[in-house]
């Protein structure tokens, strides 16, 4: 039997013979584990991304670089994991904080030296669009798509903005184009009366108008016949929920029984478990016109085409209820928690002859791969990042990762976090902001993905290993705060403010939800805002 290295240098042989593979890697916005049908989702359409998967591969194993959307986008763009690139919270540019960006707002951004996806596959001679969601900085500021490589842009830049799907306007190559007079505001409540999903319709739905664009550009591409890398990053399943009214009669009348008013954030819906499989439904479609068009054009077969999501389900704000979806299956927690329920993503990989079709993968992987394995596809240099080449696994030459580097995530949101997974353990440690940090938390993945047995009091020695591994790769950012992973690891569960935090969370999932922040002192000590600050804590 030959070697895995001879077969390895093969495999790269053979790429290198063939004209270069166009790229298509797609982004969703709060997309959960088990949302799509080819991963167990048994009440939400989404026969587009089944075919995908039947296509090609379907990983089991995959996470995002952050349980939030910004930190999550700079790690797949990045090849960094979020405890060593320069984007590792949510956070807005402060003008009291100073600097040549400060004064433009928006999300806080990446460094113009941060050397980017895009970057790399325009050194290597591909034609880069990105359609739908940048949040890596304003245009005029050093993140802006123009300063990494994106030569079309269309979308939105602010996560912000993102909140709803009419907005006043959208970035074209930064331009601001017009698309709603007045835009729609993403945060409105309807206190009283029947709920008129009009008021909250504009003109023109942006995600309409963001897929136009990319299938444009793919046009160009079959005409002028360039290599290019297409990024979509669509908004859904990001609320607030304005899915096109066809799309939610679609699904049963009987699903929704109560009118969701607004009072958990962003918008009213008078069927929001309607609106929301909609949601999901109108970006499969999405997707199927994008893999359509590839098809019709005869790109298909040179084309390898990425799909995956930021992060897991959202916690239940703006009509949300993933507990009627099983959004994450038996996982637990969700968006803005590094248990697994908000990391754990799909992800789909295909590119018909290269990509054995109906596979599935349980190697684990996530963001900070996808960086370098596209440059090892396109022959250009990756910079630094940290991730693993997955391109064997991706062609089928192995099915797995011996020599997996420690999978890593810090992130300053949902008061600090830290988690490392090495081989099927994980460990995780949380309220990191706090004089005292809770203990460590660890679990076997393979007999325990749900994490509801913590093995912490058993496995002192694969914490100090977790620990050893932050101490080599976790750097604070700046502009963001010094994480406490390193305190003395104690028992916290008898101090005030844990105990604040077991008293509000009534069932006991480890999150809280508007109605048991609510009775928290900041929320009292703030009653006529408490929607607006839940809100924000997206």
């Amino acid at each position: 039997m030959k070697p895995l290295s001879f077969l390895l240098l093969l495999a790269c042989l053979s790429h290198a013979a063939d004209p270069k593979p166009n790229i298509v890697l797609i982004h969703a916005d709060d997309l959960g584990f088990a949302e799509l049908g080819c991963y167990g989702q048994a009440k939400i359409r989404t026969p587009h991304l089944d075919q995908l998967a039947a296509d090609g591969e379907r990983w089991t194993n995959y996470y995002s670089g952050a349980p939030v959307c910004s930190p999550s986008r700079n790690v797949l763009l990045s090849g960094r994991h979020s405890g060593g690139c320069e984007i590792q919270d949510l956070k807005r540019v402060n003008p009291k904080e100073g600097g040549a960006d400060s004064q433009l707002g928006g999300d806080w951004p990446v460094s113009k030296q941060a050397w980017l996806l895009p970057q790399a596959m325009k050194k290597a001679g591909y034609l880069t669009g990105a359609f739908g969601k940048w949040g890596l900085g304003e245009y005029g500021s050093s993140g802006a798509p123009d300063q990494h490589g994106v030569d079309t842009f269309y979308g939105y830049t602010d996560h912000r903005v993102c909140h709803s799907f009419y907005p006043e306007f959208l970035w074209r190559d930064g331009k601001k184009e017009i698309i709603n007079t007045p835009g729609i505001s993403g945060h409105q409540k309807a206190p009283a009366g029947p709920v008129d999903d009009a008021r909250y319709t504009g003109r023109k739905h942006a995600s309409k108008l963001i897929i136009d664009e990319a299938l444009r550009f793919v046009d160009a591409r079959a005409a002028d016949r360039q290599p290019f890398f297409l990024y979509y990053a669509p908004l859904e399943p990001h609320v607030a929920m304005q899915p096109p009214k066809e799309w939610v009669e679609k699904y049963p009348k009987d699903w929704d029984a109560v009118e969701y008013r607004g009072d958990k954030g962003y918008l009213p819906h008078s069927r929001p478990r309607a609106a929301y499989a909609a949601t999901i439904s109108f970006m499969d479609h999405n997707v199927g016109l994008l893999l359509e068009r590839l098809k019709a054009s005869g790109m298909e077969r040179n084309t390898l085409v990425i799909f995956t999501s930021d992060n897991g389900t959202t916690h239940d704000v703006g009509g949300v209820d993933h507990g009627v979806f099983n959004s994450v299956a038996n996982l637990r927690g969700l968006k803005g928690q590094m248990h697994e329920g908000g990391i754990r993503v799909p992800c789909i990989v295909s590119w018909p002859g290269k990509v054995p079709a109906g596979k599935t993968i349980d190697q684990a992987a996530y963001h900070a791969d996808i960086m370098p394995t596209l440059c090892a596809l396109a022959g250009v240099d990756a910079g630094q990042p940290y991730g693993d080449n997955l391109l064997p696994l991706w062609t089928g030459v192995s099915d797995s990762l011996p020599s997996r580097k420690p999978m890593v995530w810090c992130g300053g949101g949902y008061g600090g976090q830290a988690a490392v997974r090495i081989g099927n353990m994980k460990a995780i440690r949380r309220n990191l902001f706090s004089e005292s940090p809770a203990p460590w938390e660890v679990y076997d993945l393979t007999e325990d993905r749900a994490e509801t047995n913590d093995l912490a009091s058993t496995r002192g020695d694969f914490i100090q290993q977790a620990v050893e591994v932050l101490k080599k790769e976790y750097q604070q950012a700046p502009g963001f705060r010094q994480l406490g992973v390193f305190a003395e690891n104690k028992d916290v569960s008898a101090q005030p403010g844990m105990n604040v935090f077991r008293r509000l969370d009534q069932n006991k999932d480890d999150k809280l939800s508007f109605d048991e922040w609510k009775e928290s002192p900041k929320a009292k000590a703030n009653p006529d805002n408490q929607r607006r600050i839940f809100a924000e804590l997206d």
